[in-house]
């Protein structure tokens, strides 16, 4: 039986978690279905792939597989619907003029910011109308002007701090980015109460004292 928010986890929640797992473990993304998500929160085909693409320019392609590719960007989408990292709070009154006169659009009912939408609008606002349809040297550019602003001094509640935070959780918590791009150890395994920094050592994905994702 379903319960109530306040007496533990409903249908929406159980999906939502089990969905978010699968990602996190590596289960391609084509498994995972997005439609479960509220009307408002299921994000368009363009949202998608806005959010692949903006995955992949914050996590590029190397000698690995870039977030892009890996399904970070769905994780994400995923995260923000069921409010991971506090994402379903009320944004504060104040903090909303910072980030464009068109961010009140894109707030629920509850005061919470479509995180997804909010995206999509600002970076083709800044891209004269389509990002997408811009360079990736210039989508790049304009993500990292977001960036920059995002993380300034006094920037305060910026939605792109959320966003960008669930990406590298998505990735570095999956397959590619947890055993690839970082090292992975199997728990519990030998004790090494010092181990050798060298150039190029790669963060233990398996040790959370020493990673952090954003």
């Amino acid at each position: 039986m379903a319960k109530g928010r306040q007496g533990g986890w409903n249908r929406r929640d159980f999906i939502g978690a089990t969905a978010l797992l699968a990602l996190a473990i590596g289960v391609p993304v084509a498994a995972v279905r997005l439609t479960h998500l509220d009307a408002e929160d299921a994000p368009s085909d363009r949202q998608r792939m806005v959010m692949k693409d903006v995955s992949q320019l914050v996590i590029p392609r190397t000698g690995t597989p870039g977030a892009g590719e890996t399904g970070a960007g769905d994780f994400a989408i995923l995260a923000l619907a069921h409010g991971l990292d506090g994402t379903r709070k009320p944004m504060a009154s104040a903090a909303t003029p910072a980030f464009g006169a068109s961010v009140e659009r894109f707030l629920r009912n509850d005061g919470s910011l479509r995180h997804v939408a909010w995206l999509e609008r600002i970076l083709d606002d800044r891209a004269g109308g389509d990002f997408l349809g811009r360079p990736v040297a210039e989508r790049g550019r304009l993500l990292a002007a977001l960036d920059a602003e995002a993380f300034a001094e006094g920037a305060g509640e910026h939605p792109w701090k959320a966003i960008k935070g669930l990406i590298l959780t998505g990735y570095y918590t999956g397959e590619v980015g947890g055993s690839q791009e970082l090292q992975y150890v199997h728990v519990p395994g030998r004790f090494d109460p010092d181990l050798p920094l060298t150039p190029g050592f790669r963060a233990i994905s398996s040790d959370w004292t020493a990673v952090d994702f954003g």
